[in-house]
């Protein structure tokens, strides 16, 4: 009596694969620091937390060989202020993918080729190993085009090039023969969908977006590519006074918030069920969707600390893998969801607000500010090891001066350096003058490696060993990075534009 067991092997391969769909998170990493923790250290550190998909923000050549063999999932993604040229121009876009993709794609990114075996030919050997394929390879790679460029505050000057350059980068990958191995998207931001009642059924694209979502998602299905969206309940709860703190932390007291026949018991759920309606007005409701940032600042604002941000990210990982999906997608939950973010990047924009630079599940220098399990079986995070600092020194204001002019020198090195925690509801916001002078005073002083002339101030300032930091306003001691780093940081994104114009300039006097 023969047995026809391949329909039993599929359904079990595809088990596996559904189990590893609710396990996909990743984390972002972005660079904006003045003194970044040295790629290889970040790449130990997502290692040892077991991190198997990080996303990026550009194609930092310090950081892509840093990850290249690392078998981390690598979302690599192309700045705002590149769409222009790469929408105009294919060999720009060409180049891009061959420096970028290619190259590192064929150092080990190529993952595992799964032959098809007779049944008794598996041993428990190779089904093991198969499991771990399933459960551990990332299902895509992504070239993520822009950086949100559909933000509201950005206005429309991003628009015309997103499809453009998207669908050039896209032919880049098919002539690299990447289709399909590494996939092209576009991450939006939270304020690219709406619903004025906060009802997820009213939820729609801002009118200004319609007709280039059309375009994109009609890109994206054609191609096979997720939709890429950031979710914020942070953000949510600072702008809606009808979301409350409980709402967003998954707390089973917070008063629930209905839609018809719908019943919403979080902020992300609610969130989530407006782009699914909006998605679905535009004719897209089964696209697949990858939430491409979503996490809680620990500082700089009311209700940003580490206690309140692990209890929102306990919240959050318990609910995507108990694949209970939201009302409108149930069990369906986000093929992927990316932390946002692993590191504090002190050089962030705060046009937002000052909790912008205080998203890291990781202080700058690698240190967990709370504990989480992201799924992959670790209890507690691993902090970075072996990390370099400069001298444990710190500037102070010298109480012997005079320090009538002390807050105008403050303010002054606010401006260059980060003061955020300074903010109301901050870690520093409550130490007393002229305690916050001296935190603004070694802001900039470790900023700027330390010089002895940056604690001067008008003489003000006064270099100490004894570290002034007090209760839970720490006053930090920078990293130790090279000079050679510290200019490529500086000139990184200005060289690339430059460069990627005149290529563009170029071709067009050539051709």
């Amino acid at each position: 009596m023969s047995l026809n067991l391949c329909p039993i092997i599929h359904f079990f391969f595809f088990f596996i694969l559904t189990i590893s769909r609710v396990r996909a998170i990743g984390i972002n990493w972005g660079n904006t620091a003045s003194h970044p923790l040295p790629p290889p250290k970040v790449v130990e550190l997502l290692k040892s937390n077991n991190i198997t998909k990080v996303k990026l923000f550009d194609a930092d050549p310090l950081v892509l060989p840093a990850l290249s063999g690392s078998n981390i999932g690598v979302t690599v993604g192309i700045p705002n202020s590149m769409l222009r040229s790469f929408n105009s121009s294919k060999k720009a876009a060409e180049s891009w993918v061959h420096d970028n993709v290619t190259r590192y794609f064929s150092n080990g990114g190529s993952g595992v080729r799964i032959q098809y075996v007779k049944w008794f030919c598996l041993s428990i050997r190779v089904w093991a190993y198969l499991i771990y394929i399933a459960t551990n390879q990332s299902i895509y790679r992504y070239v993520a085009v822009g950086d949100e460029p559909f933000l509201q505050r950005y206005g429309e000057q991003f628009h015309p090039f997103v499809i453009g350059a998207a669908t050039n980068i896209q032919a880049a990958l098919i002539k690299a023969n990447l289709e399909g191995k590494v996939r092209v998207v576009v991450p939006c931001s939270f304020d690219a969908f709406l619903s004025e009642s906060n009802l997820p059924s009213k939820g729609h694209f801002r009118s200004d977006l319609n007709k280039t979502m059309i375009q994109l998602l009609t890109f994206l299905s054609k191609h096979g590519s997720p939709f890429f969206v950031t979710i914020s309940p942070f953000v949510t709860i600072h702008q809606n006074k009808n979301i409350s703190l409980a709402f967003s932390l998954f707390k089973e007291t917070a008063h629930p918030h209905n839609d018809s026949h719908r019943t919403y018991k979080n902020s992300f759920d609610l969130s989530y069920d407006t782009l699914v309606n909006a998605l679905s007005i535009v004719g897209f409701p089964k696209i697949d969707i990858v939430v491409a940032q979503i996490g809680w600042p620990t500082d700089g604002a009311t209700n940003a600390t580490p206690s309140i941000a692990e209890t929102f990210m306990k919240g959050l990982i318990n609910h995507l893998h108990s694949k209970l999906g939201s009302p409108l997608r149930p069990r369906d939950p986000p093929i992927e969801t990316y932390i946002f973010s692993l590191l504090d990047e002190d050089q962030r924009s705060i046009t937002t607000g000052n909790f912008e630079r205080h998203w890291g599940v990781f202080t700058f220098d690698g240190q967990a500010k709370y504990q989480v399990d992201f799924g992959q079986g670790s209890k507690n995070l691993v902090n970075a090891q072996n990390v370099e600092y400069l001298p444990s020194k710190w500037c102070v204001v010298n109480n012997n001066r005079d320090l009538s002019n002390a807050s105008a020198r403050a303010s002054e090195a606010c401006y260059v350096a980060d003061c955020t925690a300074l903010s109301p509801g901050g870690s520093c916001f409550n130490i007393s003058w002229p305690g916050n002078i001296s935190y603004a005073f070694n802001s900039y002083y470790q900023q700027h490696d330390q010089r002895t002339d940056s604690c001067d101030f008008g003489g003000l300032g006064l270099i100490t060993t004894v570290d002034p930091s007090v209760g839970n306003c720490r006053f930090s001691v920078e990293l130790h990075t090279s000079q050679s780093d510290s200019l490529h940081r500086a000139c990184y994104f200005q060289w690339t534009t430059l460069l990627t114009t005149i290529l563009v300039c170029l071709l067009r006097f050539t051709l």
